[in-house]
C-alpha cells in the first residue's frame, strides 16, 4: 500500500539539509514510493529570510542528481500561503487571485526544475479573490499541460463543493483532492487541533462527502500528531486530553498488541485501509521513521480489529 503515502518535504532543504534530505527521498523511491508533498511556502517560518521555496528547491537539486527519477515519482505542490512580507502570514500572504496562481505555478516549476506537477493545491480559502476567478485559473493550468489533477487544503465542505459546481458548469476540471488534517485520536468537542487552519480538519461531514463522490480523494497531514502517539518528549496537546482519547489509546494498544507493531503504524494502517481510504502525508527525519511509515500503510488490518477502533471512544 506504499502507493497510499505520501512523504511530506515540508522541511527538506530548511530543517533538513541536503545530505540528509537526498537520503530519505532515495529511501523512499527505492522502497516503491510514488508521492512527494511540498509547498511553494514551505518553510518561510524555518529560513531566515522569512520566505519559502526552500523545499522545492532542494527537490529541483535532488531531481537534477537523479536522472530518471523524475518519472518515478509523482510531485504535489501548493500555492496561496506564502507571505508577501517576511512575518506577513496568514494575513500577508499570496493568496488565490489569477495572477497569484500563474506567478505560484510558474515559480514552483522553475524551483522544481520540471515542466509540470501531478497535483497543484490551493493551500487556503482566498477571501478576498471571487471563488469563480480561482476555479478558472486553475483550469487553465490543467488546460495547458502543466498541471495533472487539482486540490484544495483546509478548505469548508460547502466552499469545496461550490468550486466544484463552478468547475462543473463552465466545462473545466475542478477540484479531486482534499488535503486537511486527520488522524485517529479526535480532539474534545469545541476545540481544534492548534496547528490546524480553521477549516482545516478532516469532520465526519468531509468522510461522508468523500464517500458520495468516489471521484474525490483524501490527503491527510499531520497523521501521527508529531510524534504524540509514541513518544514521551512529545505529549498530545491540550484538545486530546478527555476520557474518548484514554479508550482510543487503549483500543490502539490492543490492536498494536495483536499484530505485533505499534501506535503509529496501526494509525497509518487504519487511515489507509479506512472507506474512503486516505492518504497520509508523513514528514520523517530519519530512516527509522521512513521505514516505520512504510510498515505501517503495508499492515492489514482485520475487520474486527477495524470495527474495535472505529467504534473505541
Amino acid at each position: 500500500m506504499i502507493e497510499n503515502l505520501a512523504l511530506g518535504a515540508m522541511f527538506f532543504g530548511t530543517l533538513q539539509d541536503d545530505r540528509r534530505s537526498f537520503e530519505l527521498l532515495d529511501r523512499f523511491v527505492d522502497a516503491g514510493g510514488v508521492w512527494i508533498d511540498t509547498a511553494n511556502c514551505y518553510a518561510f517560518w524555518a529560513d531566515p529570510s522569512g520566505f519559502g521555496g526552500q523545499g522545492e528547491a532542494l527537490l529541483g537539486r535532488w531531481l537534477a542528481a537523479r536522472p530518471g527519477v523524475r518519472d518515478r515519482v509523482r510531485i504535489s505542490t501548493k500555492v496561496g500561503c506564502e507571505p508577501t512580507v517576511a512575518g506577513g502570514f496568514p494575513d500577508q500572504v499570496e493568496g488565490l487571485s489569477a495572477g497569484a496562481i500563474k506567478n505560484g505555478i510558474e515559480g514552483s516549476l522553475r524551483r522544481l526544475g520540471t515542466d509540470h506537477v501531478e497535483l497543484y493545491w490551493a493551500h487556503k480559502p482566498d477571501p478576498h479573490t471571487p471563488l469563480a476567478e480561482t476555479v478558472a485559473a486553475f483550469d487553465e493550468l490543467v488546460s495547458a499541460g502543466t498541471v495533472g489533477r487539482l486540490g484544495c487544503s483546509n478548505y469548508p465542505t460547502w466552499q469545496l463543493e461550490r468550486a466544484r459546481q463552478l468547475a462543473a458548469a463552465s466545462g473545466g476540471t475542478g477540484f479531486t483532492a482534499v488535503q486537511q488534517h486527520h488522524t485517529y485520536l479526535q480532539p474534545r468537542p469545541g476545540t481544534q487541533p492548534t496547528v490546524v487552519h480553521r477549516f482545516g480538519v478532516i469532520t465526519d461531514e468531509v468522510l461522508h462527502y468523500a464517500q458520495h463522490h468516489p471521484d474525490l480523494a483524501l490527503w491527510a497531514y499531520t497523521p501521527l500528531l508529531s510524534g504524540g502517539y509514541t513518544r514521551t518528549d512529545k505529549p498530545l496537546a491540550p484538545e486530546y486530553d478527555h476520557p474518548g482519547t484514554v479508550r482510543r489509546l487503549a483500543a490502539l494498544d490492543e490492536v498494536a498488541s495483536e499484530t505485533g507493531t505499534n501506535r503509529n503504524r496501526v494509525v497509518l494502517a487504519w487511515l489507509v485501509g479506512g472507506n474512503p481510504t486516505v492518504t497520509p502525508i508523513v514528514g520523517v527525519s530519519s530512516a527509522e521513521q521512513l521505514a516505520e511509515a512504510i510498515a505501517g500503510v503495508s499492515l492489514e488490518l482485520t475487520a474486527e480489529q477495524r470495527a474495535r477502533l472505529d467504534s473505541a471512544g
